[in-house]
Formats: C-alpha cells, structure tokens, sequence
C-alpha cells in the first residue's frame, strides 16, 4: 500500500486518499501512488465505485513545480488522466479545502465532483508563467461556459464551490457531516441509479465566442505576458479540434511556457515569497501573542487603508485622528472603497456593513488601551512619531504590541522614546494598504522575537505577503524605488512631463508610473524624506522640480 496515496475498501467504494502533506502536491510518489489505487479498484470486482478524497485540509494544490524543466518522470498526471478515463467505475473526486492546478486537473478527469461549501477550484498556473498542462485547458471550456473558463485560466483566480455547482463544475455540495461518508453514499447511489460515466473529454466545448475580440481583450490585460494568450489559443483548440490534438497542443505550448525567462522569472519570486517567512534566529515554534483587537491612529489614506485590512480579516479594530474632521474624511474614504468594491460585484453589501461594523471611529486616543496591537500612520516625522509613542507608553496595556507604519526612519529612534522597545516593530503597508499585499516588518535592535513572529503571523492573517527587514534608510522596498524615482525627478527637470514619463513607464510594463505612486502616496511625504536627507546625504542630488510643488 502507497503510504502517498493510502487504499481502502468502504461498502463497496474504493477510497484512494491523497496524503502528501502540506497541500497534497501531486509528485511522482503521489501520481505513482494513485494510478496504482485506480488500478487496483478497475480489477477488483467487489469494487463497484471509486472515491478520491484529500487527506488534511485539501484535495490537492496541485504539481510540484520543482519537477518543471526536469526528465518527465512517469507515470506524469495526463498518464494518471487516460487511466481515468478508461475506467468502467464511476469515479467521484470529493474535494474540500482546494483543488488547484493540477488537483482541479486530477478532478476534473473524474466522472463527477462533489465539494464542501467553502472549497476553492481554480487554475492558477498563469501566475507562474505557465498553462495547465495535463488537460485543464481541454476539459474545463468542455463543461463550463468557454468565456468562463478563459477568465478563470488567464487571471488565475479560483471560484468557490457554491459557484462551480451554478456552473456544473461540481455536481453536489455537502453541507454538512463528514466528506468521505458522503462521497462513499454518492458514489453508490450513482452505482444503483446507473448514472453515466460522465467523460468530460467526449464533451463539446460549447459557445458563440470571438477569439480574436478575446485574444485583443487578454492581450490589453497581460501586457505582453506570453503565458495568457497562450491559453486562449488552447481554449480555441478545445472548441474546435478533437479532444486528444487538443491535449497535444496544450502539452506543446506547456513545454514551451516553461522554457521562457517569465516563467522562471515567477517560480523564482513564488519560492521566494515562501521563504521569506523563515527567519534564521526565530525558530517557527516561537509562541506568539494573541491579537483579538486592533487600533490604527491615523484616519488618512494609509491608516484608512489599514483599518480596512484589519476589518477585512474579521479583526475589530479602532481607528483615531485628532479631529472629529479628518476621522470623518478617514470613514468617508473607508465607506468609498468599500462601496466601490461593491459596485464591482466584488462584495456583497451585508458583507461591507459586518465591515464597517468592525471599524470603531474616535477622537480619544485613549480608546486604544484594549487593543493587542496599534499601529501609528501619523506625519513622516521623528519628532511626531516620537511624541506619539511616549503618549502610548502611558496608555498601552502591557505586552501591546507598538507598530510604526514609517516608511524610512529610524525604528530603533522611535522605539527609544518607550520604556519598552522590545514591544516596538515596524509594520510598513504599501499605498493602497488595504490593497497591496507586500509588508514590510522592521525588526528593531531590540525586537523581541515573539514580537517579530506574532507580526508575521499577523501579516499572514491580514493576507500580506511579510518581509523581514532591518533597520535602514527606506527599507527594502523604498531603498529599491530610491534611483527610480531619483532618475523620473531628473527627467521632469530636463522638461518632460509627468504624464509623459508614467506613460513610458506603464507602457513599458509598469503597474504604474512613479508620479502616479507619489499622488497616491502623497507628495508631501517624498517632500519629508527629501528634506531629511538633504541633511544627513548632502551629497545627494535629487531634481528640484517636485520640492517646488510641494
């Protein structure tokens, strides 16, 4: 028996079980393990149906993309698909958790699909430059809607079941009991009913749909990343070739995504970003602290912003400002891109006021004494920031976590007007913060470790992807933008425009251009920044232009 793909025998139904923890990712161990399972069911006639269930928390997360590039090693997931569809069994995929990639790929080969109600579905192969490659390009247009499954393809973004049931991508959703006992049941009662076996492969690819308007569509959104437009031509083989060459030309443009420097380029930054969690001296094991309630002080765009991530996450949280004025300006905002979101179909209204609902407006900074962490987006000043935190010193309860949102000074500085530094930690959000998903997590000389760990933590939870950096001048992120920027402010000196110059840099490949980043961020703090290192670099040259407007 394969310890990956654990075999039992449950009132008839043959329960193949993925267990290749964390998120069953579909190795050769694990292929190995489930082509042997099918197998041994197909010949087995007290076997009268077949189940594939996750074990944990997941169905399957997919390939192992460390194997990409590499000797294919067999049996490969589309030998594990022929293999279900040949089957005379019906075949039940019972997915909780996600099926993902090549998990929705191993799904969809089934004969039907049942799913618990929170469980996602998607292909996000494009996000590492590449297309589903073991016949997701063919089978999913096959039994959704053709338009539907090349937006699913090309943004990337997963459905959730109660979704998939609407589109027939799951044939049933188990709302409650145990998963497994479910499927066995379904799986028996397709047995006694003699369902069909419903091979997606023999389906149509159905639907009026004009490739060239979609190809110019995704061309404009993709800005030149080869790996969507890709796809669509292999949703256009689905619809218009025969299943088996349609899978072939999926497998060649899957070969050659591979090859590409984008593709590379994004397995890089996807194992990357995982190992930016590991910190050398901070065991995982570290106990961490509890954060039940949050408190922001600042109500402007960024601690707006902030407010709104903590909201976001299910974390009550209060947010301050000085004035009844600027907190109102501050909800108002709030209110404003929730509302947006809304508009957009993005989120439903009940869901926006629970939000809202978690958000707690106040003139009194004493408001935030409860609260397991605050974080300050007040004025880019030492002096302002200082004042601030002996304020809190007296009004924080103990093991309140300190946070400052600065961008480029000095967090040992700040922590030193406390009588607890180790408390203190940098917590930098990017502009919008309820948005974007780097953060930046300072650790002072005097950082405690559970402080550190809870905050990364937290930025998990919050869905950030949190970085560890020192105490520099900028960070990591600003000390990258620095000669950008210093480079975009020499060009409006020698008389371009700004609109001319972000157009440059968008069209080039930019999620936008520097003086746009300014106008969100707030020229005035550049201005700030500016003026600090006039002083401590004054050998440093900056354009003139920008200080002039602001």
């Amino acid at each position: 028996m394969s310890e990956v793909a654990p075999y039992a025998v449950r009132d008839g139904v043959a329960v193949i079980t993925l267990n290749n923890p964390p998120v069953n990712g579909l190795g050769n161990a694990l292929r190995a393990g489930i082509l042997q399972g099918l197998q041994r069911a197909e010949g087995d006639a007290n076997v009268k149906a077949v189940v594939l269930i996750g074990a944990g928390k997941a169905f399957s997360g997919g390939a192992d993309i460390r194997e990409f590039g590499r000797p294919r090693e067999k049996p490969d997931l589309p030998d594990v698909n022929d293999f279900q569809d040949a089957m005379k069994k019906p075949l039940v995929a019972a997915i909780t958790g996600f099926a993902l990639g090549g998990g929705l790929e191993l799904a969809l080969a089934c004969h039907y699909r049942i799913a618990t109600p929170k469980a996602q579905l998607g292909l996000p192969e494009v996000k590492l430059g590449i297309l589903p490659g073991s016949g997701g390009t063919q089978r999913l247009p096959r039994i959704i809607p053709v338009a539907k499954a090349v937006q699913m393809m090309t943004t990337g973004n997963p459905i959730t079941s109660e979704e998939a049931l609407q589109l027939g991508l799951v044939d049933e959703i188990v709302q409650n009991g145990d998963l497994l006992q479910a499927a066995v049941v379904y799986a028996n009662k397709l047995v006694a009913e003699r369902k069909p076996l419903r091979r997606i492969r023999d389906m149509r690819a159905e639907g009026d749909i004009d490739f060239k308007k979609v190809r110019d569509e995704v061309a404009k959104a993709s800005r030149g990343y080869p790996a969507p437009l890709e796809i669509v031509g292999c949703v256009e083989a689905a619809v218009t070739k025969p299943f088996d060459e349609g899978r072939k030309f999926e497998r060649e443009r899957f070969a050659h995504l591979v090859q590409t420097s984008e593709s590379a380029a994004l397995r890089h930054a996807f194992f990357a970003e995982r190992q930016t969690t590991k910190i050398p001296d901070v065991p995982e094991d570290t106990p961490t602290r509890t954060v039940r309630k949050a408190a922001v002080i600042g109500a402007g765009t960024m601690g707006g912003g902030i407010a709104m991530s903590f909201a976001n996450a299910g974390i009550p949280v209060t947010i301050t400002d000085a004035t009844r004025e600027a907190l109102e300006r501050g909800l108002q905002r709030i209110r404003e891109n929730y509302a947006g979101t809304v508009q957009k179909g993005r989120l439903k209204q009940e869901e926006m006021n629970k939000r809202m609902a978690l958000i707690s407006p106040s003139t009194d900074l004493g408001e935030v004494r409860d609260a397991d962490i605050v974080v300050e987006a007040v004025f880019e000043r030492m002096d302002v920031k200082q004042e601030l935190f002996r304020k809190l010193d007296g009004i924080a309860k103990p093991g309140a976590i300190l946070a400052t949102n600065t961008s480029t000074l000095d967090v040992n500085q700040i922590a030193s007007a406390t009588k607890r530094p180790q408390d203190v930690v940098g917590t930098h959000f990017f502009s919008p913060a309820n948005v974007m998903r780097l953060l930046e997590v300072v650790r002072g000389e005097k950082t405690a470790k559970d402080v550190l760990a809870t905050t990364m933590k937290l930025g998990k939870t919050l869905k950030k992807v949190p970085v560890v950096s020192g105490v520099c001048d900028g960070f990591i992120g600003n000390r990258m933008l620095e000669k950008y920027v210093q480079q975009s402010l020499f060009l409006l000196d020698e008389g371009a425009t700004p609109q001319q110059i972000d157009g440059a840099l968008a069209k080039w490949g930019m999620a936008m251009g520097p003086f746009t980043m300014y106008d969100m961020a707030g020229n005035d703090i550049g201005w700030e920044i500016r003026k600090r290192r006039a002083k401590e670099r004054p050998d440093f040259v900056y354009g003139k232009f920008a200080d002039r407007i602001a």
